[in-house]
């Protein structure tokens, strides 16, 4: 008889809210729900850049953007204060519904309350494993979204955002985004940013 473990269960658990997601992505000529592929790639970043991630890290590095589709960003205003708390929101959200997957998986309150609290970047730079979850979110961004979001958004604005998400990340995730493949002018662009 098999049994499963309650990291099997609640990453089981987080994959099938993922893929409930009815936004779609083509990857080798797969359809995928954008959300489940999203998290992969979060996961793929995680064991490039820790080396023996604890399965709490593991459960919030793949719970960072659960259904994130259901609360649009254009249901909150546009500029900085209505992103930032759309953001909050967010992370709040996806933290508590983690937690709640975590616990009928078996998890205790304890286990629990500490992959919410990574999700919602509480102690980031201090505490390594949100900063894990912040490096992942980071390293996903800039392979996969960077290019398309700078061509949406004026040049000074982008500057800063780049220098704003450098400084969140960490000397390893920096080194893995430095050996991204990108484009001419996504990588000038970066270039810039870190000169100023």
């Amino acid at each position: 008889m098999t049994t499963t473990s309650p990291y099997e269960k609640a990453l089981a658990g987080l994959d099938a809210l993922h893929a409930e997601d009815p936004r779609r992505v083509e990857v080798d000529g797969e359809s995928l729900p954008l959300e489940l592929w999203h998290a992969g790639r979060m996961t793929a970043w995680l064991e490039r850049l820790v080396e023996s991630p604890d399965e709490l890290v593991r459960l919030a590095v793949r719970g960072q953007h659960l259904q994130r589709w259901q609360v649009p960003r254009g249901d909150y205003p546009e500029g900085r204060v209505g992103y930032l708390t759309w953001r909050r929101d967010q992370g709040q959200r996806a933290g508590e519904r983690t937690a709640e997957v975590m616990r009928e998986a078996g998890y205790d309150e304890a286990s629990a309350a500490r992959v919410a609290s990574m999700i919602r970047k509480q102690g980031l730079g201090r505490d390594e494993g949100t900063q894990a979850v912040e490096d992942c979110a980071c390293l996903v961004f800039l392979e996969n979204y960077f290019a398309d979001f700078s061509r949406q958004v004026d040049h000074d604005h982008l500057i800063r955002i780049v220098q704003k998400t450098w400084k969140k990340m960490s000397p390893r995730a920096h080194e893995l985004a430095l050996g991204l493949p990108m484009t001419a002018e996504a990588r000038a662009l970066v270039e810039e940013a870190l000169a100023g």
